[in-house]
Order: C-alpha cells, then sequence, then structure tokens
C-alpha cells in the first residue's frame, strides 16, 4: 500500500459522486415540467403517491432530491402533508434502483460475448462517447442535456471501476480484513458507520455504491454489512430532514421528521426480521459468505421494498407523530406569509417549481393591487380612516413580495439554461415592478381622498361621474391584463393596447373640460391640482397595464420581443385593421357616455 494507491480511492469515489450528481441534476433539468405536474396530480392517493415517489427516485436518483422539493410543494400548499407520505415510502424503495445499476460489476463476461457490452469497463467510456457526441455534435433542443447525463453515467462507472482497482490493490494489505472483522464482531459500530457515511455524504445510493465497491475484495459478508445498511437509511434520511427544515414551515418540516420515522421503523423491522430468519435457520447459506456487489443491491431493495409493505399501514401513525413532534406555526399576521415561504431555493434546480411558486407571488401582488386601487377609488367618495390604513398596511405587504420575488428570480437567474424558461424569467421580473407601480398608484389616489377629507372638499357631481367612467375603463383594462399575464392570453394582451389608446383620449378631454370649468369659475381651485395629479395616476395606471400586455405578447412570440417599441408605433400609427376597430368601438362607447354626463349637467359649477 502507498499514497498514490489511497489517492486513486478518494480519486474515484470523487468521480463517482460527480458523476451520480451530474446524472441526477442533468435528470431533474430535464424533467422538472413533468416532474412537478406528476407530483401534483399523482398524489390524489396514497398507493399512487407511493408509485410516483419509487419513479421520480429511480429517475434521477437522488431520494433527497424527490423527498426536499416533496416538502417545499407541501410547505407551499400545493400538495397535503397525508399526500406526501406515499411519496417519502415509494422514494425509499426508488433509491435502490442505483445499486441495481451498479451490480453489472458481477457480469461474468468473456471478451467475445455480447454481455461485455454491459460491463462497467465497457458502459462507462460508451456513455462518455455518446455525451460527448450530442453535446459537441448535436444542437437540437435537449441534446446539452442528455449529453450531461450520459456523461454523468459515464464519469459514474469510471470513477467505480476506479475505486474497485484501488480496493484490489489495497485489500491486500490485510487492513480491510481488519476493518470488516470489526463490523462483523459489533453491529452497532456497522450500523453507525453505515449512518455517519450516508450523512457525510447526504446520499444512500453512494454510500451502497461505496459498499458494493469493496465487496470486490471478496471480504465482506451479509453478517458485516445488513445492519450498515439500514444505517444508511438513518444517516440519509437525517441530511434530508435538515435540508426540509431551513426556514420551512412546520408541515414542510414533518415531511422530513416522516422521513425519520419511517426508516427507524424500517431498521427495527429489518433488525427484527433478520433474528428470526438467523434463528430459524433461513440465513445460514449466506451468513458468512462473502457478499457480492449484485448481494448488496438485492438485499438493500429486499429490505425497503418488503419495509414499505409491512409499514404502508403505518403512515396515518407518522402523521399524527409528526403533528405531536412539530407543533403547528403560530397564525400568521401577513396572510401572504405561505406564498412568501413557497420562495424556496431548493426548487431552483427543478425550474418549473420555481416559477410556480414566483407565479403565485406575482398574482397574489397583482390581486393585492388591483383590489387596493378599487379601495382607494372608494375612498374618493367616502373617506374611512380604517380603510385608509388597511390599504397603507396592504402596501406594505406588496413591498414585502416585491423584495423578496425580485431577489428570489435574481439568484434563479443562474439556473435558467432554457430559452422558454429564459423568457419567463424575463416577463416575471418585468411585471414584478409594474405590478409594485400599480399599487404605488392605488396610494397615491388614496393620499388624494385623505387630502380632500382633511380640507373637507369634494369634486363635483359631474367630476365624480367622469371618474367613474374612467374607472370602468380602467376596469376593463385590468380585467384583460390579468387574463393575459395568469393565462398567457395572447389576445387579452393585445385588447389592452386599443384600450389604453382611448384611456390617454378620455383623460385629455376630461383634462380639457376641466380646465373649462376652472376658467369659468365653475371649479374650486383649491381641490383642482388634486384633480389633475389624480388623472395622471390613472394615465399612468394604463401604462402600467400596456407594459403587462407586452411583456405576455414578447413571452408568447419571442420575435416581437426585440421589435416592441415598433410594434407599439405600428398599431398607434394605424396599420392594424384588428386595432383599428377596437380602438373605434372603445372610442365611441366611451366617449358616448362622457357625453351623455356633459348633456346631462344643466346645474352651474359651485367646486372642481
Amino acid at each position: 500500500m502507498n499514497i498514490f494507491t489511497i489517492i486513486s480511492l478518494f480519486g474515484g469515489l470523487a468521480m463517482f459522486l460527480y458523476g451520480m450528481r451530474l446524472m441526477g441534476d442533468s435528470l431533474k433539468e430535464s424533467s422538472s415540467g413533468t416532474l412537478k405536474l406528476a407530483l401534483e396530480k399523482c398524489t390524489r392517493n396514497t398507493f399512487t403517491a407511493f408509485l410516483l415517489g419509487m419513479a421520480v427516485t429511480a429517475l434521477i436518483q437522488s431520494s433527497t432530491a424527490t423527498i426536499v422539493i416533496t416538502s417545499g410543494l407541501v410547505g407551499a400548499g400545493i400538495i397535503t402533508l397525508r399526500q406526501s407520505l406515499g411519496i417519502i415510502i415509494g422514494a425509499n424503495v426508488g433509491t435502490t434502483v442505483t445499486g441495481q445499476i451498479i451490480r453489472l460489476l458481477d457480469l461474468n463476461t468473456t471478451s467475445a460475448s455480447w454481455l461485455q457490452l454491459f460491463k462497467p469497463a465497457t458502459l462507462a467510456p460508451l456513455a462518455l462517447i455518446i455525451g460527448i457526441i450530442l453535446i459537441m455534435a448535436f444542437k437540437f433542443k435537449s441534446s446539452d442535456r442528455i449529453g450531461k447525463i450520459f456523461i454523468g453515467f459515464g464519469i459514474l462507472f469510471s470513477g467505480l471501476l476506479n475505486m474497485t482497482g484501488a480496493v484490489s490493490s489495497l485489500s491486500e494489505t490485510g487492513i480491510f480484513e481488519s476493518i470488516f472483522s470489526q463490523l462483523e464482531r459489533s453491529p452497532l459500530l456497522s450500523y453507525l458507520s453505515g449512518a455517519g457515511v450516508a450523512f457525510a455524504l447526504q446520499s444512500s445510493s453512494a454510500t451502497i455504491g461505496i459498499l458494493q465497491a469493496f465487496s470486490t475484495t471478496g471480504l465482506l459478508t451479509f453478517k458485516a454489512i445488513y445492519t450498515a445498511i439500514v444505517g444508511i437509511y438513518l444517516g440519509d434520511c437525517v441530511t434530508t430532514a435538515i435540508v426540509c427544515s431551513i426556514g420551512a414551515k412546520a408541515e414542510a418540516k414533518r415531511v422530513g421528521v416522516v422521513h425519520i420515522l419511517f426508516n427507524l421503523s424500517e431498521t427495527v423491522v429489518v433488525l427484527i426480521g433478520v433474528t428470526i430468519a438467523r434463528l430459524t435457520g433461513l440465513l445460514d447459506n449466506i451468513w458468512s459468505a462473502p457478499i457480492t456487489s449484485g448481494g448488496i443491491a438485492n438485499t438493500n431493495t429486499i429490505f425497503n421494498l418488503s419495509c414499505a409493505v409491512l409499514l404502508f399501514s403505518m403512515i396515518p401513525v407518522y402523521e399524527k407523530l409528526s403533528r405531536i413532534i412539530i407543533h403547528d406555526d403560530p397564525v400568521p399576521i401577513n396572510p401572504y406569509i405561505e406564498k412568501l415561504e413557497a420562495l424556496n431555493t431548493n426548487f431552483y434546480k427543478t425550474p418549473a417549481l420555481a416559477f410556480r411558486s414566483s407565479y403565485d407571488i406575482l398574482c397574489a401582488m397583482f390581486d393585492a393591487s388591483r383590489a387596493n386601487f378599487d379601495r382607494a377609488f372608494g375612498l374618493l367618495r367616502h373617506f374611512d380612516q380604517a380603510e385608509f390604513e388597511k390599504l397603507q398596511q396592504e402596501e406594505n405587504y406588496i413591498d414585502l413580495m416585491t423584495d423578496r420575488v425580485s431577489g428570489y428570480l435574481v439568484n434563479f437567474s443562474a439556473y435558467v439554461h432554457e430559452d422558454l424558461h429564459t423568457r419567463m424569467l424575463d416577463q416575471y421580473y418585468r411585471v414584478t415592478s409594474e405590478f409594485e407601480r400599480l399599487g404605488d398608484h392605488a396610494v397615491n389616489i388614496s393620499e388624494t381622498a385623505q387630502n380632500l377629507s382633511e380640507q373637507e372638499a369634494s369634486f363635483s357631481a359631474l367630476a365624480q361621474s367622469e371618474l367613474d367612467v374612467m374607472k370602468e375603463l380602467l376596469d376593463h383594462i385590468l380585467d384583460n391584463a390579468a387574463l393575459a399575464f395568469k393565462k398567457r392570453d395572447f389576445i387579452s394582451a393585445q385588447h389592452i393596447e386599443p384600450l389604453e389608446e382611448v384611456t390617454d383620449d378620455v383623460i385629455n378631454s376630461v383634462r380639457v373640460s376641466h380646465l373649462d370649468r376652472l376658467y369659468s369659475g365653475k371649479c374650486n381651485f383649491l381641490v383642482s391640482n388634486d384633480f389633475q395629479n389624480l388623472l395622471s395616476d390613472l394615465e399612468r395606471i394604463s401604462d402600467i397595464c400596456s407594459n403587462i400586455g407586452i411583456a405576455t405578447v414578447a413571452r408568447v412570440k419571442p420575435e416581437l420581443a426585440t421589435l416592441s417599441h415598433d410594434y407599439i408605433s405600428s398599431l398607434h400609427q394605424g396599420s392594424d385593421e384588428t386595432f383599428n376597430a377596437e380602438y373605434s368601438e372603445a372610442h365611441d362607447f366611451y366617449f358616448a357616455k362622457l357625453d351623455s354626463l356633459h348633456s346631462e349637467d344643466e346645474e352651474p359649477e359651485t367646486d372642481n
């Protein structure tokens, strides 16, 4: 034994761990949308949730990732704690797939046999070749990610081969024989060793893979490693529980607690089962015999699958225990706290989930800002201090959501690589500031109402009626803006621009009418400035809706993204017949309302 053998061993371990991570991350990125949809839709009963957890974990090669994502979904309120429990048990079974792949080390083939293709020594370079060809020679949509999956697979097996080669050299020194004999004599030491290594590596699959590599020495026995295998389950789930608990709400933390409870139960079941099997002589043939890579993979699979079947009925008990261990969160003062907590950085590597959390916050921002706009308009007719203070509080929440989602999107940008995701990120970031500005203008309107109340002044009936017409028009625009963003509705986005142009015309007309009344002495000059400021706020709100529509158009039709200014200019210049027709219809409708108001106004103005 020399230092170079040790370096080779740990270098192989590094390659193995990196290959597993690269392959898993690429698989998660490739399937993020499907993964999100599946986790939301396929958890309606515990059995389908179990199958889903098993399938997802087998796909992305990480039970930790599956459970962390599940915890985030529970925290976001997308699925319930009860729905998540089946996924947790399924994830434990799904993680055994990696070991079954690694058991290819056991293939005993000749150079002439077609089975030679499935040996790691062949699979590793073959996967690397396919991966680099996909990355360098192909340019289709997912070529890079698929190539990285193959590269990760190749690196994983290359590292495994490196480890086994180093282990073979070290096995001649007698060190491993001494270590493994200690594990045979002390099941507790074996259990703690498995838990400690899994905790340090943050992966049960990787730890099982290391055991499989050591099995090539011929020194490992079932007696020595069965307690280490169940110890691995505990070490892995402790890591998962810690990750699930960081900054999470109570329901999300309970996911991690249930995972620990299940794995502790699994330990008890396995130890009792093995003891009974040993006493009845069922394990005599394998108890002290050398165990192969395939034997370790099968033991791991049998332990997990058997425990899943035996403990499945315990799910309600685990849920109750988790609620006893983790108390409910205090009732939040902030009504948006759940949506804010759903901005989980664990979702960054699963873009669909990160976008879903951001979307929910942005919808809440838009709804809160629009509600404040309605509330502010009500204050113009009847000022109420309690309602004014409620509006101010909502504005504080809107500002908080803006800060949180903006920071979340900025940090998330480093994980966004697909063209579609880039367009979504661009749209989300652009509308974040627009939704905040909508709330700001609602505050401005409320402060105008407060100022009028303090002066014990008000707008005239005609002025208030003109404002009501503009409110109706802006509600029409806001309805289209909501559909454009929330439903990614291109048609609704197109409806905004002609209405925005009509809003400008109506505001200009109302402004001229106001000045005429001011010059003729029918308007109270003390509230004239408030009225002018109010018109400016209404004009800015229509501009905000226009920007929301443009952001939606740019996302749906990216070819217009760099030509948005030219696109809008061409509409306003009358080159689009649909725009012209909608503009004319809306113009005639709202100006007819204004003309009707002015014709009915026969009384002289005393204020405004």
